[in-house]
């Protein structure tokens, strides 16, 4: 594209032509669209020139950082020599074979075979049929219920939206039959009458109560992240995941644990379901897979799910154009090279991951700040009108989360507002300095945040 276009001119052909995703269209203003131009590492340069840390490694994805030339080179490379060929048809590429063998040998034992695909929602789209397929092959094809919570994110597909818990987007078309929601684990928003075990506990059996509601011959699955992290980052108390475990362990009922957010290094081990000790029968896969170099998603299946699947027979009739596309898994393969040389998972548990906690926990002392919880580099903090009562919220709610978030993209640093719930995911290259000016840029950015309040009356 023309790089001597001003920026005003960027803006308008994008209004002229771009639909975003997740956009009110009406309300979105030429000033407020943002034109990234150059990314390194962990800082973004706008078409002004201003120089941007990326907070949320793009989408919760780009875990090794921008500009990794190994990466680019592997794509180059697998472009000159097959620039796409489909799996389809009983055939294979070599890029699709390599990557699904690192996939079994980083995963946990059980899973030994992956599926691929283009994203996280199509990915847990497969997750529904091939579940079903599952109990269909098995003698059971009443078992298709598949449960999962309340304030939960999926993916933006038909079947990820109702997968998902969120009302908004089951009212625009988000809607599917036999799949049912259990509550979140979301203690600070919900349950501060209980004390954050006895909160786990309630909410993992709520669970068990909506099994016994609809009847555990009826259910197929339950899927769910480690960590809920486009509801909020909501972070489980200790005690809800043992729980989980042992209600699903008593059932004849699946569990998928969606590692999307949650894989490759960001809670501090590979996977979620190891830092929770969950032992899941399918995982679904994206992000952090390429680092968000090229689109490419995955679905681990476990021995017990393609066992049946090979036993049985009969044609899974799923797939997608760009399943294995060779240059995706390309992508794919350099990230976790990369990932595996330089240890990123390891030093996201023992360097960078306690590093920037310790940062973050002090950002708790903050005056609008109620809550301040991060796992890997994984945070989230919650603005409160009243430290003192901090079961009061701001109304109407979001809006100060938006103000805030404003602030942190002026002052250099991209977070993201879930309600009035700033969320950070950063890059796991993050250096120290650059740990300490992310922090600088955050307490900046409450504090403009508070000052604008008091202007406002509204503290």
């Amino acid at each position: 594209m023309n790089v001597n276009l001003s920026t005003a001119d960027l803006r308008q052909k994008d209004a002229a032509h771009h639909f975003h995703p997740f956009t009110d269209h009406k309300t979105l203003g030429l000033d407020e669209r943002r034109v990234m131009v150059r990314a390194d590492g962990v800082w973004m340069w706008d078409s002004d020139g201003n120089r941007i840390m990326d907070g949320m490694a793009g989408l919760w994805c780009v875990n090794v950082g921008h500009g990794r030339q190994e990466i680019i080179e592997a794509v180059r490379s697998q472009m000159s020599e097959l620039s796409y060929y489909n799996t389809f048809f009983k055939t294979t590429t070599l890029p699709a074979i390599e990557l699904a063998e690192m996939l079994a040998e980083i995963t946990p034992p059980q899973f030994k075979m992956s599926f691929f695909g283009g994203s996280g929602s199509d990915g847990n789209d497969t997750v529904v049929r091939m579940v079903r397929t599952y109990w269909q092959m098995l003698g059971k094809p009443e078992k298709k219920i598949i449960l999962s919570r309340v304030n939960a994110y999926h993916g933006s597909t038909v079947a990820a939206a109702a997968l998902g818990g969120m009302a908004g987007m089951h009212a625009q078309g988000g809607v599917i039959g036999d799949i049912d929601h259990a509550s979140q684990p979301f203690w600070f928003g919900e349950g501060q009458d209980m004390t954050p075990e006895e909160f786990g506990l309630q909410a993992a059996r709520s669970l068990e109560a909506k099994i016994d509601e609809l009847g555990e011959e009826n259910i197929a699955a339950f899927i769910a992240e480690p960590i809920q992290g486009a509801g909020g980052v909501i972070v489980p108390p200790d005690s809800y995941w043992p729980e989980i475990k042992r209600i699903l362990d008593e059932r004849d009922i699946l569990f998928i644990s969606d590692e999307v957010i949650c894989g490759f290094g960001r809670t501090g081990s590979w996977f979620g379901c190891q830092t929770y000790g969950t032992e899941p029968d399918m995982m679904t896969m994206a992000k952090g897979l390429s680092s968000g170099y090229l689109p490419i998603g995955a679905v681990s299946i476990s021995d017990k799910i393609a066992d049946v699947f090979h036993t049985v027979g009969g044609e899974f009739f799923h797939g997608y154009t760009y399943s294995g596309h060779p240059a995706c898994c390309a992508a794919a393969i350099a990230n976790l090279k990369i990932m595996q040389r330089e240890k990123l998972v390891e030093r996201c548990a023992s360097d960078i991951g306690p590093y920037l906690q310790e940062h973050w926990k002090k950002l708790g002392e903050h005056p609008l700040v109620g809550e301040a919880v991060m796992v890997g580099l994984m945070g989230a903090i919650e603005l409160v009108p009243d430290k003192s009562e901090p079961k009061k919220r701001f109304e109407p709610g979001g809006e100060v989360g938006n103000i805030a978030r404003d602030h942190s993209f002026k002052n250099g640093l991209v977070m993201r507002a879930v309600r009035d719930r700033l969320i950070i995911c950063p890059p796991l290259t993050l250096t120290h300095a650059e740990a300490d000016e992310l922090a600088a840029m955050a307490t900046k950015s409450l504090d403009d945040t508070l000052d604008d309040l008091k202007k406002q009356g509204r503290i």
